[in-house]
């Protein structure tokens, strides 16, 4: 597991200040010694943004999630249906989200402008098609327009699906609760929305509930072409698909153990829509680990450094006043995201790769351990074991820790500068320095500084990082052959932007002197 709070134990600057002779060696070529970076720390917290995650409520989460439930069965397919008990089915359930959505929008003076995306998915012919009849689905989303207006397109969008469905996917009428797939992402994305409206962020955050989840991603793939053909600036996508922390009795043997202070971030290596032509750099950079999306998941890392640290309780607490008390502490480990470096898990699939298709950095929230006794199954008790993905299984308090580490991502990604454009490393010497150039943001304030950041090939996160100033250029006394760097955003505040890889430019090599 990656814990965002730990550093590790290695600096990667230790394998490059080794001895005198490298500082010794650059002060001949330099009036100055170059950069060599020092280990990266949290960035500060915004006030602002952590009260606005104090405000993240797990009472909140539970009605949402048991409000859904409520529609009985919310399969995609029931939007065609006409003898559905009222208040019950798919198109019920999109009605309420909108409201809901509204009803946010009304408390912050109407700052969100609510919208759906509804459209009919053809019938489809292929052998064990989910879709067999021309089928209603309707996304449900509301915008948060950012307040600068040199910055609002940026956007940053985070997502789960409404739909739900049971054994039998033409199944429309028998119950398919849905609680934790996919209940708990939708109330994510509806308590963010509730929490970070009341702010104002100098970029765009868009809260979605997609529906056709279950019949393979058709909703969100809809609304990600959607989001191409309207050029959406969009920065980060996070979906949110089976995050309500599974709490089902007697799991307590390997590999069915939940933890409770970790949930999943799938983030893909090589980017789904890559041409040839990209693939061959790719792969002659060594870059398959730091695509936009794994770029993103470490942004995460970063952002949960800041707003979720350990906690320690006395093994003492509760003892009664008259009995010995020990003064050993247990510590309680941060919520942290854990680095998955998969797009998503075996034989599954999530709408965060219909955007990933496109070209959109995006990820997928997950809990740590998933019980499919839950997943896509008919209520029933059957040998004792409780079948069917019930409000009973689901820990708010555990989705309500998911949800406050997806505002602080999307408000710190809409607080922070856009990234760096046009990144580069210089690569026309043979030396054994690095040095890096760069383009400002669109639209990025006259406040904007830069960081180089860095680590060594074998490490999961950024470990290091060297500040450039509002310069566009750095150089650096490190190979840049040994280590992996790249270049982000930060305004006055300390919010960071997503870092970006440079691409190599060799530029014109002086002539070879002479023997």
């Amino acid at each position: 597991m990656i814990a965002a709070s730990v550093s590790p134990a290695r600096p990667a600057r230790s394998r490059f200040l080794g001895t005198t002779a490298l500082l010794a060696c650059t002060l001949l070529h330099a009036q100055q010694p170059l950069a060599t970076g020092k280990p990266i720390t949290p960035a500060p917290a915004d006030p602002a943004i952590a009260a606005a995650l104090a405000q993240i409520s797990p009472d909140h989460i539970k009605a949402t999630i048991t409000k859904l439930v409520s529609f009985n069965n919310r399969s995609t397919l029931s939007s065609m249906d006409t003898d559905l008990a009222p208040n019950t089915g798919v198109n019920a359930a999109a009605d309420w989200i909108e409201s809901e959505f509204k009803s946010i929008s009304t408390a912050c003076n109407n700052c969100l402008e609510v919208k759906r995306d509804t459209f009919t998915e053809p019938a489809s012919s292929v052998p064990n098609a989910r879709i067999t009849k021309p089928t209603k689905i309707s996304n449900v989303y509301a915008i948060l327009r950012g307040t600068d207006p040199a910055q609002v397109a940026r956007m940053v969008l985070v997502t789960g699906h409404y739909d739900s469905r049971n054994s039998k996917n033409e199944n429309t009428h028998d119950p398919a609760p849905g609680a934790n797939d996919d209940a708990s992402g939708v109330a994510v994305s509806l308590e963010s929305a509730r929490v970070l409206s009341k702010l104002k962020f100098p970029g765009t955050i868009v809260f979605v509930a997609v529906a056709g989840e279950e019949q393979g991603l058709n909703g969100s793939a809809h609304l990600a072409k959607l989001a191409r053909e309207e050029n959406w600036q969009l920065e980060a996508v996070l979906n949110n698909d089976i995050v309500g922390g599974d709490t089902t009795p007697g799991s307590t043997t390997p590999p069915n153990i939940q933890d409770k202070t970790t949930v999943r971030v799938f983030s893909e290596g090589i980017p789904a829509n890559a041409t040839p032509d990209q693939l061959r750099t790719i792969e002659n950079l060594g870059a398959e680990g730091d695509s936009p999306s794994r770029e993103l998941a470490r942004a995460i890392v970063d952002v949960s450094s800041t707003y979720f640290h350990p906690t320690s309780q006395r093994l003492s607490a509760g003892t009664p006043a008259n009995r010995p008390h020990s003064t050993a502490m247990h510590m309680i480990p941060a919520f942290h995201p854990v680095l998955i470096f998969r797009r998503d898990r075996f034989l599954r699939g999530g709408d965060h790769t219909s955007f990933n298709q496109e070209g959109f950095a995006a990820v997928r929230f997950t809990e740590w351990t998933e019980n499919f006794n839950h997943q896509h199954q008919d209520v029933r008790v059957e040998n004792g074991t409780q079948y069917g993905d019930l409000l009973q299984f689901v820990d708010f308090n555990y989705v309500a820790n998911v949800a406050r580490l997806n505002a602080a991502t999307l408000a710190t990604l809409a607080s922070a500068p856009g990234e760096p454009q046009n990144v580069r490393t210089l690569t026309t010497a043979l030396d054994n320095n690095t040095e890096l150039t760069w383009q400002p943001p669109a639209g990025a304030p006259a406040s904007t500084t830069y960081e180089v950041v860095f680590r060594e090939t074998d490490q999961p996160v950024w470990t290091d990082s060297e500040a450039a100033g509002s310069s566009l250029n750095l150089k650096l006394a490190i190979s840049k052959d040994n280590v992996v760097f790249a270049v982000r955003s930060v305004d006055p505040a300390g919010h960071r932007s997503i870092a970006v890889l440079p691409t190599p430019e060799r530029g014109q090599r002086p002539p070879t002197p002479a023997k």
